[in-house]
């Protein structure tokens, strides 16, 4: 989504500012509090209200406050003397009073490539699975991995930029695991056996003779499987991620506590509408995402599946075991983790790097599990996956 005034231009999706054509650097936080006074451009917005959308209620001192706020009125070539965007209303708060072209808030530029069609897929066990293809040129299958909705990540300030952006260069596959997202939710089988199955009928369905297959978080396992059972199909295996091991296989029984913890707090707490539960599964995911992001990850948990679906994924997540395949994957593979990654800790990377013959090993620099586009790590991770990819003959 785009926010266009004078001659500057807000592109939320991108989280980016220009002036004309040239890109303007702001902060992260300065970058959020200008988006959230223009959302909020009706009323004047109270330092309580920055607070609790920007720090997300953390305790903030006035002097810091008054340094964002300067640094955004900085950006638009505004003062405090001036204040020809950015007013200050005194005792009550600060509000924009820049005029928006185009009446607001307006759809991004999107090209055919940003178009994606969305199909059903019956697998052997009759669950219907949604298909969605977007982009054009060498097929990439991304495999399911915990919880997407391929409507409601294509619009997501998360996925959406890798989304959008592998879909500038290829022909970009993704589906919905079975009990979430568009698939059915009434899957009785829910165990990896199910999730390879499911990969199957995604690719036959689209009829894809060879392509390049991506694995993210337990969808590393699930490519890995498949990459052995059908090596003639698969150019090249990218896994981001991801893990041999569930946390029940792993040995270690501190972390094996704390993901039974997890599983008990789905249980409980998944489906009600104090977003809190599901505010500890976001914190793990992405620890450095924005309030925006934090709030669209925790709506994604609520409408992609159900808390008793929940529970049986984790619960299949933890019996993952592919360590044995690992040796006999025979295609050109890219492993990338993150560094301080909080949910799929970076030795489970080393452990695929290691196993799968000739693998070349990536380090990403960030404590997010999904790499954030406003984050410093991000132009590497995609340079990378990119290259990978465009590699194959």
């Amino acid at each position: 989504m785009l926010f266009s005034f004078e001659d500057f231009t807000i592109d939320v999706s991108r989280r980016e500012l220009r002036r004309g054509a040239a890109p303007v650097a702001v902060e992260p936080q300065v970058f959020d509090l200008l988006v959230y006074l223009i959302e909020n451009r009706d009323r004047v917005v109270s330092r309580d209200d920055l607070i609790a959308s920007v720090w997300g209620g953390r305790i903030v001192s006035e002097s810091t406050l008054a340094s964002r706020i300067n640094a955004a009125r900085q950006a638009l070539g505004d003062s405090g003397e001036a204040q020809r965007l950015i007013k200050t209303i005194q005792r009550k708060g600060i509000r924009f009073v820049g005029e928006l072209r185009d009446g607001g808030r307006v759809a991004a530029p999107t090209t055919a490539n940003a178009v994606q069609d969305v199909t059903f897929c019956k697998t052997a066990d009759g669950v219907h699975l949604a298909v969605a293809t977007s982009g054009s040129g060498l097929p990439v299958v991304k495999c399911a991995n915990w919880l997407n909705h391929i409507e409601y990540d294509w619009q997501s300030p998360i996925w959406s930029p890798f989304m959008r952006e592998l879909s500038s260069r290829f022909r970009l596959i993704r589906y919905d695991e079975r009990a979430t997202g568009l698939s059915d939710w009434n899957a009785e089988d829910i165990s990896f056996e199910a999730f390879v199955q499911d990969l199957e009928a995604v690719v036959d369905h689209l009829g894809i003779e060879r392509f390049a297959l991506m694995g993210m978080s337990q969808g590393a396992a699930v490519s890995i499987a498949y990459a052995t059972r059908h090596p003639e199909r698969v150019s090249r295996l990218l896994i981001c991620g991801g893990y041999a091991q569930g946390f029940r296989k792993q040995g270690n029984p501190i972390q094996a506590g704390q993901r039974e913890a997890l599983e008990s707090l789905v249980r409980h707490g998944w489906g009600q509408d104090n977003p809190a539960f599901r505010q500890v599964f976001t914190s793990l995911f992405i620890p450095g995402g924005t309030p925006e992001q934090m709030q669209w990850f925790n709506d994604l948990q609520r409408i992609s599946t159900s808390p008793e679906n929940a529970v049986r994924l984790l619960g299949s997540f933890g019996d993952i075991d592919v360590v044995d395949l690992l040796p006999k994957v025979t295609v050109p593979t890219l492993v990338l983790h993150a560094r301080n990654d909080a949910r799929v800790p970076f030795d489970q990377g080393l452990m695929l790097a290691r196993g799968i013959p000739g693998a070349r090993f990536v380090t990403i620099d960030s404590a997010n599990h999904v790499v954030l586009s406003h984050e410093p790590a991000w132009e590497r991770y995609v340079a990378e996956i990119a290259g990978f990819l465009a590699r194959d003959g």
